[in-house]
């Protein structure tokens, strides 16, 4: 029985240790260190894997209970310094659950399936109609020369921007370009790949999606995805739109 528990004990003990260790520094070089830490989930929450962004909040969050030690030891242990520990217990938390629920905003932008009463629950039909989105990988191009248009022409990368033949000019994107297999859409990455760059060449539309990258197209049309491990998403849904027609 002792072995089956084993793995669950060694994924406590590293944060257990974690915690003693915060406990024992000074709160003073603890301190810093969580909110470096929060920091860089924040800053760089995008550019981060899930694996490690949780890995951080992990630390946030047991991290906090030892220079909360550490502090009421530095003010001597008596009943005041335990009273400013519950204080910055209370604080602290606080501040930390509003950053979780600022981090996981994405998750809760989903809106709610509208109630309905019994009668037409029972009445209704079992789901929707199931549908199989197999999604074409976009075929990215290194425009070290010129591209061409599947719309016709040659599109050129120069100082920073794709210039058209038609007269159309892109800037603050990357030298990495794909079209839509029809060529309705043009997509570019942006700078030091902090997103995704849209041209929607029907509606002469500009998408600048930062945080985003490319998953693939489907019916000619755009899909997106935070991480490589999640699930796209139809550009219509990324933007909160309805009426974008698919061809």
């Amino acid at each position: 029985m002792a072995r089956r528990h084993w793995p669950a004990w060694r994924a406590v003990l590293p944060r257990v240790a974690w915690l003693a260790l915060l406990a024992l520094l000074p709160w003073w070089l603890g301190l810093p260190l969580l909110l470096a830490l929060a920091a860089v989930v924040t800053l760089l929450q995008y550019r981060l894997a899930r694996e490690h962004a949780a890995l951080i909040r992990r630390a946030l969050r047991w991290g906090l209970p030892g220079v909360l030690f550490a502090l009421q030891r530095a003010l001597g242990g008596d009943a005041f310094a335990w009273g400013a520990a519950l204080l910055g217990a209370l604080t602290g938390y606080t501040l930390l659950a509003g950053l979780e629920a600022w981090l996981d905003r994405e998750l809760r932008r989903a809106p709610a399936a509208p109630s309905a009463e019994w009668p037409e629950l029972a009445m209704a039909p079992i789901g929707p109609p199931a549908e199989i989105i197999e999604l074409q990988p976009p075929a990215w191009q290194t425009a070290t020369n010129a591209l061409v248009d599947p719309l016709g022409g040659h599109v050129l990368y120069r100082e920073g921007a794709y210039r058209f033949e038609i007269g159309e000019r892109i800037d603050g994107v990357d030298a990495l370009a794909a079209f839509s297999p029809g060529g309705r859409w043009f997509a570019a990455r942006l700078h030091n790949d902090r997103g995704v760059l849209l041209w929607d060449r029907q509606r002469e539309r500009q998408h600048r999606l930062r945080g985003w990258q490319l998953g693939g197209w489907y019916r000619e049309q755009p899909w997106l995805l935070r991480r490589d491990d999640d699930m796209p998403l139809a550009l219509s849904a990324v933007l909160g739109e309805d009426d974008m027609d698919e061809m």
